[in-house]
C-alpha cells in the first residue's frame, strides 16, 4: 500500500517540461513521467560511443544511409510523457526533417552504461523501446565487455560477447564489431 501510495504522489513530468529545462551539463529524460538525470559521462563511456559510431558510420556510408546515424543529444519523443536521448540511433530517411518530432522510426538505437544510468538503460527505457518497435536495441556494458541485444517481443536479450553483429534491412550486408577490439585500451 505504501508503495502504490508513492507512486501515486510522485511528481510527473511531460516531454515539454523537461525540454524548458536550463542547461546545466545534465542530461535530463523521462519516461512514463518519470524524470531521470544523468551527469556527463565519463571518458570511457565517450570513447566507445566514438568507436560504434566509426563503425556504424563505416557500414552505412557505402548504402547512402550514413546520414541516418544521430548521436546525442537527441530529442526523441513518442507521446506527452516521454523524451529520451538515446547515445546514438539510426532512423529511417523519410523521418529525417529539422525537427526532432519527426524521428519516430528507430532502426537502431544504443545505450553505453554507466553506473548512474544502469537502470535506467537495461529497464525504463528498454521497456520504452521495446514499447515503441525500436527494431534492435543494444544495451553497451564496457565494464562486463557485453553488448545485451533486445528486439521489440525478447522476453530475453541475446547477448554478444565477441563480435556485435547488425543489419540495417535484411537484404544489406552484415556489419561485424569485433568487441574485444571495441573495448580495449579503454582509460581505468
Amino acid at each position: 500500500m505504501i508503495v502504490a501510495m508513492s507512486q501515486q504522489l510522485a511528481r510527473r513530468y511531460t516531454a515539454k517540461e523537461v525540454q524548458g529545462f536550463s542547461p546545466d551539463g545534465n542530461r535530463y529524460e523521462v519516461v512514463h513521467g518519470e524524470l531521470f538525470v544523468s551527469p556527463a559521462p565519463r571518458p570511457r563511456h565517450e570513447i566507445v560511443l566514438a568507436r560504434l559510431v566509426w563503425a556504424l558510420g563505416d557500414y552505412l556510408r557505402p548504402l547512402g544511409r550514413r546520414e541516418t546515424l544521430v548521436f546525442s543529444p537527441a530529442d526523441i519523443s513518442w507521446n506527452d510523457e516521454t523524451l529520451v536521448q538515446p547515445d546514438l540511433f539510426v532512423c529511417v530517411p523519410e523521418e529525417m526533417t529539422d525537427d526532432w518530432s519527426t524521428y519516430r522510426t528507430l532502426l537502431l538505437a544504443a545505450e553505453v552504461v554507466s553506473p548512474s544510468t544502469a537502470r535506467a538503460d537495461r529497464v525504463v527505457k528498454r521497456r520504452l523501446y521495446q514499447e515503441n518497435g525500436v527494431a534492435t536495441y543494444w544495451i553497451v556494458d564496457h565494464s562486463a565487455g557485453v553488448v545485451e541485444i533486445w528486439t521489440p517481443d525478447a522476453d530475453r536479450p541475446e547477448v554478444a560477447t565477441e563480435v556485435l553483429r547488425w543489419r540495417i534491412t535484411p537484404d544489406a550486408p552484415e556489419l561485424t564489431i569485433d568487441l574485444v577490439a571495441l573495448f580495449a585500451g579503454l582509460p581505468g
